[in-house]
Formats: C-alpha cells, sequence, structure tokens
C-alpha cells in the first residue's frame, strides 16, 4: 500500500528531471538553425557590407564590389565551395538586415559592448583607431583630437558608426554634423562646412593620399577598436567556423597576402570609384 505514492513521487521526479534535462539540452539551447546549415544547403555566403568604406569595401568603375573584406569572404566562400554574394547595406540598417537573414554575416565593424548585445563576433580579423582629418587652413594650428573639443569647430562624421560615438565623446564642446555616407561627412571639409573629419585610420589615409590637396591627415589613433565579423546571435557553429577560417589563413599566408594587397600598395586606387 505505501508503493504508491512512492511511485508516483519517483515518477514525479523523473518527470521534472525530463523536463529539466529539455530545457537544458544543447538541441533545445540551440534550436535556431546554424547559418552554416543555411549556406550549405543554398550553395550561397552572403555578406552583409556598406560599400565607400576604403579600403575594407568599395565599389570599382565596372560597379564591381572589391577591398580587403570583400577579398577575405571571396576566400572564405571559396575554401567550402559555395557561391559568394555581396549584400550592400546602408550601415543604419546593416544589423537588423542580418537578424532578418538577408545575409550571413557582417563585415568592416568595430567591436564594442553596445553592439555585442544585437550580434555575436568572431575573433577580431584587424584593428584600427578613429584619427582626424583637417582642413588644411588648421595645419599647424590643430595637433590633435583634444584642440578640436571647442565649439568654434565643426565636426563631421558618418552617423551610426564610432567615429559619431568617439566625436560625441571626446569632441562634446564642438558642433557634430552626422551624414549617411562617410564620403559626404569628409567631402564637407572641401565645402567648407567642417572643420575635421572623424574616421578609421585606414579610410583616413586614404583619403588623404588622394585628396591631398583638400585635406590633412592627423594620424595618431585616438581609440582602440577591433574589427570583427558580426554573426546572428545563438549560433556556436558559424563562430567556431569563423574563428577557425581565420586561424588557418593566418597561418598559411593568404591573410597576409590580401592584407598586403590593399593595404602596402596602392595599385588599386586608380580602379574604384
Amino acid at each position: 500500500m505505501k508503493l504508491k505514492p512512492f511511485k508516483r513521487q519517483v515518477r514525479g521526479v523523473f518527470a521534472s528531471s525530463v523536463a529539466l534535462f529539455t530545457l537544458l539540452s544543447p538541441v533545445n539551447a540551440n534550436a535556431a538553425e546554424s547559418a552554416l546549415n543555411g549556406i550549405l544547403s543554398s550553395g550561397e555566403l552572403k555578406f552583409c557590407f556598406e560599400s565607400g568604406y576604403i579600403p575594407f569595401e568599395m565599389t570599382d568603375k565596372n560597379g564591381n564590389y572589391v577591398g580587403f573584406d570583400i577579398d577575405l569572404a571571396k576566400q572564405m566562400a571559396r575554401a567550402i565551395n559555395v557561391k559568394f554574394v555581396p549584400v550592400n547595406t546602408a550601415w543604419d540598417g546593416i544589423i537588423p538586415a542580418l537578424k532578418t537573414g538577408k545575409c550571413d554575416f557582417i563585415g568592416g565593424m568595430t567591436i564594442t559592448p553596445e553592439r555585442n548585445l544585437s550580434a555575436n563576433f568572431a575573433d577580431p580579423y584587424i584593428e584600427v583607431g578613429q584619427t582626424i582629418l583637417i582642413s588644411p587652413k588648421l595645419a599647424g594650428k590643430v595637433h590633435s583630437f583634444r584642440e578640436l573639443n571647442d565649439g568654434q569647430y565643426t565636426v563631421a562624421t558618418q552617423m551610426g558608426t564610432t567615429g559619431a560615438e568617439a566625436a560625441k565623446k571626446y569632441l562634446y564642446n564642438a558642433k557634430i554634423d552626422l551624414y549617411e555616407t562617410s564620403a559626404d561627412a569628409a567631402l564637407q571639409i572641401a565645402n567648407g562646412q567642417a572643420d575635421a573629419f572623424v574616421y578609421d585610420f585606414p579610410y583616413n589615409a586614404m583619403y588623404e593620399a588622394q585628396h591631398k590637396d583638400t585635406v590633412v591627415h592627423l594620424d595618431e589613433s585616438f581609440t582602440f577598436e577591433p574589427l570583427g565579423w558580426a554573426i546572428r546571435q545563438g549560433d556556436p557553429d558559424f563562430l567556431n567556423f569563423l574563428n577557425n577560417y581565420l586561424r588557418q589563413i593566418k597561418g598559411d599566408g593568404t591573410y597576409q597576402r590580401i592584407h598586403d594587397k590593399w593595404f602596402k600598395s596602392d595599385k588599386w586606387v586608380n580602379n574604384v570609384q
């Protein structure tokens, strides 16, 4: 007679254990399908970026997308025998595009705590920092970003970028003007609408090389910014793949070859828009 309550207790404990195991099961914890499965089934690797980020993502005179990030992603697609599909996307909508499946991952994105709340990041593949382009009329007068933190100066940058964040954080006394693209923001110096432009070091270095008469580059970075590939949250398989891919290309010389093509040579400059 006393066995029945005991059996019910055991059965209850067992049922609770099964429920707990089911809740904590890796299969259920990662219920969303990995991007890797979608890539392999579709035969396409969809890469989100915003063209115009020199020398990472650009458009050449034939309308093709080129650059450091583009070559890294193309090489990745070749490594797993799928088609590379570029998805040029406005920067302010690029994380929503990732979340809704318009692309598999994003390139050229600085890893920040705020962005990490919306996306996961693979290990950094390059490190950059913010520098400043100034009007030639300020050459010899302004030597660092600190001297631009003054109400008499207007600073341009691109909205939604870490350049905008850095400008607001360090140049809060200056007037900050935000533009939809980096090209539009940088152009304001030549137009006389801005005294300075804040953006990533590689972009500013190349921009000065192409516009020596209109800007001067203060080339000492005043922020630390690691760039990483952003993916949808809850996808450890794709994250593992990206980190191992990066480790492989850095070890076999592929990464250095692509890096030198875009950062140590200017042969490509005349071929981009």
